[in-house]
């Protein structure tokens, strides 16, 4: 067993500034020892993202007490009985939906649905079976999303890490554990950027500046970055985008439309918004394909004109996880990162102890952070 300092949420939807209602709590927790298919992973980097946001608010419902974090890298410290494809001394990087290989969704060719992970995240558990993170006195502390990277180790299923050699810093290597393959994904696997094709990415935060690289790279022609905030339009620019609209102009879609001769091609959504949907839906050109890759709170409904749909051939498409295969994109982006086209590092606007988690989820929430990254270990 391994003792180590985590963040824990006990409590659901407490009210921001975090920095003052304090829902992230730093205690000591204590690692059970791997199953055969489990390792253990000391952890470098850890990613402040949305979906951690998310669960914080109450906006998505999650298991308490849990251990949070979900997007991180770090190194291998001890492996399981069962495994023999990776060593300690590893380098890898977490990846939140791991897979069984068995199930339906899994044999269709689509690991990042597979639905013995979902029964098993809902239960705050690992792929393998029960959870590994106890509190004090034996209290049993769930997993988030497997992964619980807001600590100084994590305990995790063969599943949830991708075996990296990179020479990248393993602190900064977090951000391909979700930011990337979400927001470059849900460009490149998802929506299948053409060549020459016109994109909008609706939400530039970190996941949304993945997708304007992912835009950029894929060749697309014109690439519209939309977003409520003036500092991260600039950002867009900087990183591809061609042109930056404000998202709440309501000519937003006949300047989209002239600029575009009709509309886009491809509406990305990224900011996990209803409006943002509306916004990305409205702004199609006929034939148009709209890719959501945010997470709107639970609930949340979107409409459109059904006969719209049909008779212009429009098409909404969900991806998750940016319809990643991580041991073949994660290995894939970095390869991207290192050649320019995925300049990821400069997303990166802080570093973090314990001690500033909940100051930085507050400017991860007020529009004012791209991506923090908790190093638990020190840079």
């Amino acid at each position: 067993m391994l003792d180590c300092k985590a963040i824990v949420l006990r409590e659901l939807g407490k009210a921001a500034p975090y920095a003052e209602s304090a829902p992230l709590q730093l205690e000591t927790v204590t690692l059970l020892p791997p199953k055969p298919s489990d390792l253990v992973v000391k952890v470098m980097g850890g990613g402040l993202c949305h979906s951690d946001l998310s669960v914080i608010n109450g906006s998505r419902g999650r298991t308490v007490p849990m251990v949070m974090g979900h997007e991180g890298a770090g190194e291998v410290v001890e492996i399981g009985a069962g495994i023999d494809d990776v060593k300690v001394g590893d380098k890898v990087v977490f990846q939140f939906a791991p897979s069984c290989g068995r199930c339906d969704m899994c044999q269709s060719g689509r690991p990042q649905i597979c639905m013995t992970n979902v029964a098993a995240r809902a239960k705050g558990e690992l792929l393998s079976g029960g959870r590994r993170i106890r509190g004090a006195g034996g209290e049993e502390i769930a997993h988030h999303t497997g992964v619980s990277c807001f600590a100084e180790y994590a305990v995790v299923n063969r599943g949830s890490v991708v075996v990296v050699d990179d020479p990248i810093s393993m602190v900064d290597a977090a951000v391909f554990g979700c930011a990337v393959m979400t927001g470059t994904g849900a460009v490149m696997n998802t929506a299948k950027i053409q060549a020459g094709e016109t994109v909008a990415i609706f939400g530039l935060g970190g996941v949304g500046l993945c997708g304007v690289m992912g835009a950029k790279a894929s060749g697309a022609g014109t690439i519209i970055a939309v977003d409520l905030t003036e500092a991260k339009r600039k950002k867009a620019l900087e990183l591809g985008a061609t042109h930056a609209f404000d998202a709440a102009d309501p000519e937003l879609a006949t300047k989209v439309a002239d600029l575009t001769r009709g509309g886009v091609d491809v509406a990305v959504e990224l900011a996990g918004a209803v409006k943002a949907m509306e916004g990305a839906y409205s702004v199609l050109r006929r034939g148009g394909r709209l890719v959501t890759a945010g997470l709107s709170p639970l609930g949340a409904k979107f409409g459109f004109d059904h006969g719209d749909l049909v008779s212009n051939e429009k098409a909404v498409i969900g991806s998750y996880m940016g319809s990643s295969v991580p041991v073949r994109d994660i290995p894939r982006f970095l390869r991207m990162y290192h050649a320019g086209a995925l300049p990821v590092d400069k997303l990166i606007d802080g570093y973090l102890g314990f001690d500033g988690i909940n100051a930085g989820f507050d400017r991860l929430a007020e529009g004012t952070a791209l991506r923090q990254i908790l190093a638990p270990h020190g840079r």
